[in-house]
């Protein structure tokens, strides 16, 4: 290792007193485990490049290289751990790097010096600092892109049921279910229970009283009604009964709704023991569920209205073609004259 750097350090010095040379670096670095290090330096046309190298333990690095910038490689070695004077001509001004590549797992300690032998007096202050500015290449490009067209909002009144639910202590039973399914595309949905007489009057009476009170071109769209209104979010005018027979009910998916007929637990999605009761509902938007309807009243059946309206939109889609453009910075080294 000594007789190397003895060798380096005499090469240099004969060369220096017999050439006008110009220093450019004279550099000691670390290159880390399985590293890379660059360094950029600016030469002139007609410059001749003087480049040495030493690992100053005697340890070999894997790669060592001198390129011409964008992508031209003027020199490189492998394995090495003692470079004397390589000397390259340069032909045209330019950036070049110089590229040590350690692939052990251990730091190499390395010395690098470079100098430049000028062609001539005007080249001799030339600036060899390498600069460095951001430069943009866009690409202009088109795609097939969905857009909307126009949303289709449909109301639909999917269930309207009347049942007979026996007393509790009739031999037929005191339970009844009704199925319905929500169309596709649900967004929200309502539903009412009503109790007897007194539970059909109630919703007749909201009816009528929303389309005296509604807006005229709402109250003209189709199947629009208190359950359209209130799974709209606006007001249904349906009123709360307060005196009557009563209804236990429950809302369930087709998983509980044979839990429920055997009178085992099973789960709901909403239940109560109204005269009459009305609801929005924003969730569940899809599937097929149950009404279950249960009487406790040990003496006296009742009759009970179910009803169930889905409001659904429908998207209509269309393909348009769409110019978009692409920008990709780079790093671009230069000199400054």
């Amino acid at each position: 290792m000594k007789i190397y750097l003895t060798l380096f350090l005499l090469a240099s010095f004969l060369f220096s007193n017999g050439q006008d040379t110009v220093e450019v670096a004279d550099n000691t670095i670390k290159i880390g485990s399985v590293k890379e290090e660059l360094f950029y330096y600016g030469f002139a046309e007609g410059d001749q490049l003087i480049f040495s190298f030493s690992e100053l333990k005697g340890k070999s690095i894997k790669e060592v290289e001198i390129i011409e910038l964008p992508n031209s490689s003027k020199f490189m070695t492998f394995k090495t751990d003692f470079l004397g004077e390589k000397i390259i001509k340069i032909n045209k001004t330019g950036a070049y790097k110089f590229r040590f590549y350690n692939s052990s797992i251990s730091n190499r300690i390395c010395q690098f010096n470079i100098k430049r032998i000028p062609s001539s007096n005007e080249t001799k202050n030339f600036n060899t600092t390498v600069y460095w500015k951001t430069e943009y290449d866009t690409t202009h490009y088109t795609v097939q892109e969905r857009y909307v067209i126009r949303k289709d909002t449909a109301i639909q009144n999917i269930t309207n049921q009347v049942a007979k639910i026996h007393s509790s202590t009739n031999a037929n039973g005191n339970k009844t279910t009704f199925n319905f399914a929500l169309p596709k595309n649900t967004v929200s949905w309502s539903y009412y229970v009503g109790v007897n007489q007194a539970g059909q009057i109630a919703f007749q009476n909201a009816t009528k009283e929303l389309s005296e009170k509604a807006a005229p071109l709402v109250s003209k769209i189709p199947g629009y009604g208190p359950l359209a209104a209130l799974a709209l979010g606006s007001t249904s005018y349906i009123a709360q009964i307060q005196k009557g027979e009563d209804i236990d009910f429950f809302i369930v998916d087709n998983q509980n709704v044979n839990l429920f007929a055997s009178g085992q637990q099973f789960r709901y999605i909403k239940k109560g023991k109204v005269i009459n009761d009305f609801s929005q509902m924003k969730s569940p938007l899809k599937g097929n569920f149950h009404f279950c309807l249960l009487n406790d009243n040990a003496v006296t059946g009742v009759t009970v209205t179910v009803k169930v309206t889905a409001i659904t939109v429908n998207t209509i889609w269309g393909t348009r073609t769409v110019n978009k453009m692409k920008i990709k910075s780079r790093k671009v080294a230069y000199l400054e004259k």
